[in-house]
């Protein structure tokens, strides 16, 4: 008998943990099944519990030649991670949909895409996938044993389209929401690179000045203007954060990296990222961008999923867990109590302050009119043109913003290189 950690849920969508004692997995699954869970994660317990168990039964550690003890060195090889990159498992969803829907039986589907896959870590989690629904299991329980490639908002989309006998459409969806969440965030990431990039140039340069340029003026102005001539104040500064940073080079890079690794501690921590999801969506610039991108994935992820069959409570976890925004987790957190109490979404949505009065009416029309997924997908796809309209003008705004911004640095510093020069040119002149 072994002991396995499980977490699920009921009827009302309330997660629920604990640990059974079974014989396998599998028997763990239909225990919980008989319970009237729900299960989303069955994990049998081991390390400390098992190397306990065997201390008990007095199992010593093996030994190699002059009493060495064996040690199992666990070497992490590229690709073999244990993940799997999100276009790589979109493909693998799209051409899945196109097996079943061709009449494919999908253990027969399952062995054809696991011969042709080039990803070691997934074409294992396929074979895996496979074994397990040759053993009797779901093609979504075996899903779920992998939660490292395949999250709740994938495992209950199938489990759904099992239910329904529509295996094929929900796939398809699957490929469709994960396309076009990838299609939104790469345009992001493309928008962000033209910053980041000019932001590293200037740092770059401000660096190579400070340490190697400016410091070498300091001696040419004391030969020009002697001992008793004073150099101008903001000479004087840019001179001093120069030696400064030259000399304790050390020590501002130390200090520097401290100041980065506590932030990103910071952010770690349940008021931290409260804080800094804030932030980010009322930055100037990026703000409205991440806020169109954060309603865009709320209303499609929960569009999907209603419309594949989920039930809206455990549907609304499930968007809660993926939303990437504790703000936002924490407005779809009061919908689902609001929804558990038997009262509408849009109350709960209006007092969020983050969805824009359209959004709260067309889903306010969508709920009387019985009509919900079909309105939460047109929100996404006309929010995935604002962030597409939202992305352009914000390159368009952030492009003379950069450069002016690296013009005031660099400027800054020649001009005080050249302050002395206009001081002792205008002193020469009288």
């Amino acid at each position: 008998m072994g002991k396995f950690n499980y977490v699920a849920l009921d009827s009302r969508g309330k997660e629920t943990k604990g640990t059974l004692e079974v014989s396998s997995q599998n028997e763990a699954i239909g225990r919980l099944k008989e319970m009237g869970y729900f299960p989303t994660k069955v994990v049998e317990i081991k390390g400390k519990d098992k190397a306990e168990s065997k201390a008990a039964r007095g199992t010593a550690p093996s030994k190699g030649k002059k009493g060495a003890l064996d040690i199992k060195i666990n070497i992490r090889i590229p690709g073999l991670s244990g993940r799997v990159n999100t276009k790589t498992l979109t493909t693998f969803t799209r051409q899945l949909a196109t097996l079943v829907d061709a009449g494919l039986p999908l253990l027969r589907g399952l062995r054809v895409l696991e011969k042709q896959e080039p990803n070691p870590t997934l074409k294992g989690v396929i074979n895996q996938l496979a074994i397990s629904i040759e053993g009797g299991s779901t093609f979504s329980e075996g899903l779920a044993q992998h939660p490292k490639i395949f999250n709740r908002l994938f495992v209950n989309m199938v489990k759904a389209g099992e239910l329904g006998g529509v295996l094929e459409v929900v796939l398809a969806r699957l490929a469709d929401f994960m396309e076009k969440a990838q299609k939104i965030k790469g345009k992001v990431v493309a928008a962000m690179f033209y910053p980041s990039a000019v932001l590293v140039v200037a740092v770059t340069i401000l660096g190579i000045l400070m340490v190697y340029v400016v410091p070498q003026f300091r001696n040419i102005f004391a030969e020009m203007m002697g001992k008793d001539k004073s150099l101008p104040t903001f000479t004087e500064l840019v001179l001093g954060i120069s030696d400064a940073i030259a000399n304790n080079f050390i020590v501002t890079a130390s200090c520097t990296a401290a100041v980065i690794f506590g932030l990103v501690m910071l952010v770690k921590t349940r008021p931290g990222r409260r804080v800094f999801d804030t932030a980010k969506l009322k930055a100037p610039v990026f703000g409205p961008v991440l806020t169109k991108v954060a309603i865009s994935r709320f209303t499609r992820t929960l569009g999907t999923l209603v419309s594949s069959g989920v039930p809206i409570l455990q549907a609304l976890t499930i968007v809660k867990e993926t939303s990437g925004n504790v703000i936002v987790g924490s407005a779809v957190a009061a919908v689902h109590e609001s929804v558990k109490e038997g009262e509408t979404i849009t109350a709960p949505l209006e007092a969020a302050n983050i969805f824009p009065p359209m959004v709260v009416s067309m889903v306010d029309v969508g709920e009387q009119t019985g009509a919900l997924p079909e309105m939460l997908m047109k929100i996404a796809d006309t929010y995935d043109e604002e962030v597409d309209n939202a992305v352009s003008a914000m390159t368009s705004l952030l492009e003379p913003i950069m450069i002016v911004f690296l013009a005031v640095i660099v400027g800054s510093i020649v001009i005080a290189l050249f302050l002395p020069l206009i001081t002792l040119m205008e002193s020469l002149g009288t």
